[in-house]
C-alpha cells in the first residue's frame, strides 16, 4: 500500500485551516493542523510532515520565524515549505526566501494552484528522501567496509609481526636460551619509546624492526655464536661482524620498518661514548632507533640465560643498566628505561622462557 503523503498546515485562523483541510484531504493526503507558530515547530518535529503549508503573518511567532527555525535544523530542512500569505510586497517575499521558504501562495488560494503546487513540491520532496536515504545508506556501507578493511589491517599486522618474530627467532634458533629474547625486547624498545614520546607509528615501526636486530647472527660460526666461554680477540673480531651482515641481509627494502630494521642492525652496538661497533658511533650520530634497541637488548640478555654465563638478577642488571648511562648508553634513553620499569618487569614476566608457542600470546 503506497504511503500518503503529510501535510502540515498552519494558520491562527480556524476557517483557514478547515478551508485547507477541505481542499487536501479529497486529494488523498493526510492534513495535519496547527494554529500557531510554537504548535507548527511540535508537530513537525513529531510527525514529519512531507510538506508544510504556513500563514506569514500570526502572533508570537510568525511564519518567518518558523521558516527559519526549521530550516537550521538538519532533521526537518529538507521538508519544503509553501508561505501562504496576503502580503504582495516584494520586501516580504525576499524576507521569506531568506528564511528558507521554497514557495509562495497568495490568499485566497486558488485549488488549482495549490494543487499544482503541492503536487510539485512533494516530488521534489520524494526526490530529496530517496537521494538522503542513498547517501545514508552509501555511508553507511563505507562505514562497514572501512571497519573490515581495518580489521583485516590489523589481522595483517598481527601476522606479519608474528612473522618477523619466528624469522628473526631463527637466526637465534640454534642457542636454545633466547627463545623469547626478541619477544621480550623488541616489546622493551617500544615501551622505551612511547616513554621519549616519539610519535606512535615510529613507535609501532620499532616494535616490529628490533626483532630483526641479531638476524646477522646467521652468518657467525656455530663455535663462535655457540662458545660457552669468552672469545678470543680473533673471535670477537668475526663475531661483531653479525651487525654488518644483519645491514646487508635487511638492505634494499622499500618497506619502512625493514629500512629501520637495517638500521637498527647496523647500529644497535654503538656506544654513547663512541666506544662501540661496528662503526664507532657517538652521541646522536647514532640513530635514536639503535640507541633505543642497544638498552632493549642488553637488559634481556643480562637477565636471561646465554651459552657463556646464567642470567643476573633483575636488581644487578638495573645497576649495570644504570653504570652504563652517558657511557655505553644515551642517557635520556637510560632515563625513560627506568621510568617504565614496572612494564618492562611486566613484559619479562609475560614472556618467559617456557616450552610451547610463545606467539600465541602476543595478542593478550
Amino acid at each position: 500500500m503506497e504511503k500518503r503523503s503529510r501535510i502540515l498546515v498552519v494558520d491562527d485562523e480556524d476557517l483557514n485551516l478547515r478551508l485547507m483541510e477541505a481542499l487536501l484531504a479529497p486529494l488523498g493526503y493526510d492534513v495535519i493542523l496547527a494554529r500557531d507558530g510554537e504548535e507548527a515547530l511540535r508537530k513537525t518535529r513529531e510527525s514529519l510532515p512531507d510538506l508544510i503549508l504556513l500563514d506569514a503573518m500570526m502572533p508570537k511567532l510568525d511564519g518567518f520565524e518558523v521558516t527559519r527555525r526549521l530550516k537550521e535544523d538538519e532533521s526537518t530542512r529538507i521538508i519544503p515549505i509553501v508561505m501562504v500569505t496576503a502580503l504582495q510586497e516584494v520586501q516580504a517575499r525576499v524576507m521569506a526566501l531568506e528564511m528558507g521558504a521554497d514557495d509562495f501562495l497568495a490568499k485566497p488560494v486558488d485549488k488549482s494552484e495549490l494543487r499544482a503546487r503541492v503536487q510539485s513540491l512533494l516530488k521534489v520532496k520524494t526526490y530529496n528522501d530517496h537521494m538522503r536515504n542513498y547517501q545514508q545508506e552509501l555511508e553507511a556501507e563505507v562505514a562497514r567496509r572501512t571497519e573490515e578493511l581495518q580489521r583485516a589491517f590489523e589481522k595483517i599486522k598481527e601476522t606479519s609481526l608474528e612473522t618477523i618474530y619466528r624469522l628473526a627467532r631463527a637466526a637465534e634458533y640454534k642457542d636454545e636460551d633466547t627463545g623469547t629474547h626478541v619477544l621480550r625486547m623488541s616489546h622493551y624498545a617500544a615501551a622505551v619509546a612511547r616513554k621519549l614520546d616519539l610519535p606512535e607509528d615510529q613507535v609501532e615501526s620499532i616494535l616490529y624492526a628490533a626483532p630483526m636486530h641479531d638476524v646477522g647472527k646467521i652468518g657467525i660460526p656455530d663455535r663462535i655464536l655457540l662458545k660457552p666461554g669468552k672469545l678470543d680477540p680473533d673471535e670477537w673480531k668475526v663475531m661483531k661482524q653479525h651487525t654488518v651482515i644483519g645491514g646487508k641481509i635487511l638492505s634494499g627494502s622499500d618497506a619502512g620498518f625493514i629500512r629501520l630494521a637495517e638500521t637498527i642492525a647496523l647500529t644497535h652496538h654503538e656506544k654513547w661514548d663512541g666506544t662501540g661497533y661496528p662503526n664507532g658511533l657517538k652521541g646522536e650520530g647514532i640513530p635514536i632507533a639503535g640507541r633505543i634497541t642497544a638498552i632493549a637488548d642488553v637488559f634481556d640478555a643480562l637477565t636471561s640465560k646465554r651459552p657463556y654465563k646464567e642470567p643476573f638478577s633483575v636488581e644487578r642488571s638495573f645497576g649495570i643498566i644504570q653504570e652504563g648511562r652517558g657511557g655505553h648508553f644515551d642517557p635520556a634513553v637510560v632515563d625513560a628505561f627506568f621510568a617504565v620499569t614496572d612494564e618492562v618487569l611486566a613484559i619479562k614476566e609475560r614472556f618467559k622462557e617456557e616450552s610451547g608457542s610463545p606467539f600465541l600470546r602476543m595478542a593478550d
